[in-house]
């Protein structure tokens, strides 16, 4: 596991075993995440199908009391996968960073409550399965524009399929946050 620059999100190498037959890997673990730091109680899964390359889902985030931590894989395909710090306070406050995950690199990303969190398909038919810490609640779900120009966010598309929802965004600066740095 690999810290990454913003303080809490973690890149996640899982240990493959492979012959001529295929690969083995052990996608989630609890003992072996718990000797990370890694100690959440994941609660749902949640399947994703993205049928073009240039699909844009993000950036999200569920407010408290109903925030989330992620962790993201890919099960087909390859994302660029996204995460912004967007804890009040925090010294990388509307800061992100970005990360390729793959089937093929078969990394993970941990994506800890007060980031919001998005990707973009770089081939088609990519899927996407991640865990969450807590279940969904439409009702503390909230975004930030993919193409916020305060936050710079670098995508590999500059016309990326969105939905309707996601074209809606407010910029970060507008947008509801009750998160808060605890340094």
């Amino acid at each position: 596991m690999t810290e990454a620059r913003l303080p809490g999100v973690k890149l996640i190498d899982p240990a493959e075993f492979g012959d001529n037959r295929g690969f083995f890997m052990e996608s989630y673990n609890v003992r072996t995440f718990a000797k990370h730091g890694i100690e959440h109680v994941f609660v749902q899964d949640n399947h994703s199908l993205s049928v073009e390359a240039g699909v844009l889902r993000g950036l999200h985030y569920q407010l408290n009391p109903k925030a989330q931590t992620k962790l993201v894989r890919v099960v087909a395909g390859a994302i660029y996968d996204v995460v912004v710090d967007i804890r009040q306070g925090s010294p990388t406050f509307g800061e992100w960073q970005g990360f390729i995950l793959s089937v093929a690199n078969k990394r993970q990303l941990l994506v800890p409550r007060g980031f919001a969190h998005g990707f973009c398909t770089l081939v088609p038919n990519t899927e996407v399965l991640y865990k969450v810490d807590e279940l969904y609640s439409p009702e503390h779900e909230r975004g930030i524009a993919w193409n916020d120009p305060a936050l710079g966010i670098d995508w590999p598309t500059d016309k990326p399929v969105l939905s309707e929802k996601d074209g809606r965004h407010p910029v970060l600066a507008e947008a509801e946050n009750n998160f808060v740095f605890e340094g």
